[in-house]
């Protein structure tokens, strides 16, 4: 069975208050339906990382855009971005876009146009 946040949690304070290796932590908590492999390896990561976080998880912290070329940009900004400014595959822009900085492409739509009308009611206000 999968340990929840709370008995992780509850799991490094006793590991660390009190010592309790998993089988000690078996037979204080005989309720908690774990598994022997399963506190032994969460066990193994707080011993390691002094944390009940998987390494590398979580939004990373460096995104993989030089310099900071890239901006929110349409599609055919992402061709003209890698044809002139990057010596990067596209596909490769593409992923740091979309997965690394989690931007989404937008279309870009002309002005509203104005009539004549509107144009001078607008110049008098």
């Amino acid at each position: 069975m999968k340990i929840s946040q709370e008995d992780a949690i509850l799991i490094k304070n006793l590991y660390l208050s009190k010592q309790y290796g998993a089988r000690r932590l078996l037979s204080e908590l005989p309720d908690k339906s774990w598994k022997l492999g399963s506190i032994d390896s969460l066990l193994k990561r707080i011993r390691k990382t002094g944390t009940i976080r998987q390494p590398g998880s979580g939004r990373p912290r460096s995104v993989g855009s030089s310099g900071g070329l890239i901006r929110r940009t349409s599609q055919k900004g992402i061709v003209q971005l890698v044809r002139f400014r990057v010596k990067l595959p596209f596909s490769s822009v593409h992923r740091i876009i979309h997965c690394d900085l989690q931007l989404k492409s937008f279309k870009r739509r002309r002005a509203q146009l104005l009539s004549e009308a509107n144009r001078i009611s607008r110049l008098t206000r």
